[in-house]
């Protein structure tokens, strides 16, 4: 039995996560089913796409992914399962699925149109568990939907690059638990666009020179404890899904603040790389 995923913006106070995997259940009394998330900031495709990016790689080929976020049908928000590298997602034509695969081209797109189909405001439930359910069964995505080209592309969450190659411009993608902030700005964009060049990193008031490995890297060990830099210090890394993100070493918002807080940023929020 194929592994089922739910990603979510309900939260954990509704009834409406408990109301989905009860519903699988049903169908499917032997299902797998892991919480990737149900924290996602209401209606945020950004986050979602965030998330579901860095996590669904780490499930078995042939998982199934349902998508609970801003997922009410309508003609422009139409209702699509899709397989890509492998794996089957199921959700609405809401720019999250074009974010994920932006470098991949899907094997697969349709939209979803079942016999005696429910006009819900819960389709997560009436819907996408319906065709996750078939998909788990091993039916093909052909019998649910017909052939869909029209996906959804989010041109704006991409950063931009100035044409005098100083400039990258980039924005707040995610901000996690830490309260780090992560950029659109990939390591590998970074790299063929600075060439290797000096550069500062503005965010806000702050401007970092520097951008270190992982967190501990600010840390000179050769020096006296009394000496180095302590918890609460700015710095920048490519995290581990290779975004830039400043953070504050060893932060937490409940003591030291954290990046998102002590630097007053927020999602889509301007970051800008100057190269010399």
């Amino acid at each position: 039995m194929a592994i089922i995923t739910l990603t979510t913006d309900f939260g954990h106070k509704d009834h409406f996560a408990g109301a989905i995997k009860g519903t699988i259940y049903k169908e499917l009394a032997d299902a797998r089913i892991v919480d990737i998330s149900h924290s996602i900031a209401p209606f945020n495709i950004q986050e979602c796409a965030y998330i579901l990016k860095n996590s669904y790689k780490n499930f078995p080929d042939g998982s199934i992914h349902i998508v609970g976020v801003d997922s009410e049908l309508s003609p422009e928000n139409q209702h699509i399962a899709v397989l890509v590298d492998n794996h089957y997602f199921i959700l609405a034509n809401n720019g999250v699925i074009g974010l994920i695969i932006s470098e991949i081209v899907p094997e697969k797109v349709v939209e979803i149109q079942l016999p005696n189909p429910i006009d819900s405001s819960f389709p997560e439930m009436d819907v996408f568990v319906k065709v996750a359910s078939h998909i788990a069964r091993g039916g093909k995505l052909e019998v649910i939907g017909r052939a869909f080209k029209d996906l959804k592309i989010l041109r704006e969450f991409n950063p931009r690059f100035s044409d005098d190659g100083r400039t990258i411009s980039g924005s707040v993608i995610y901000i996690d638990n830490y309260g780090n902030v992560v950029t659109n700005i990939h390591r590998n964009k970074f790299k063929s666009f600075g060439k290797g060049r000096p550069f500062e990193l503005l965010a806000r008031n702050k401007k970092i020179t520097q951008i270190h490995r992982k967190y501990g890297d600010i840390i000179n060990y050769q020096l006296d404890k009394s000496q180095r830099k302590a918890p609460g210090e700015l710095l920048a890394l490519f995290n581990s899904s290779g975004y830039l993100e400043i953070a504050i070493y060893k932060s937490d918002l409940n003591t030291v603040g954290g990046a998102s807080t002590l630097l007053g940023l927020d999602y889509r929020d301007t970051v800008m790389i100057n190269f010399s």
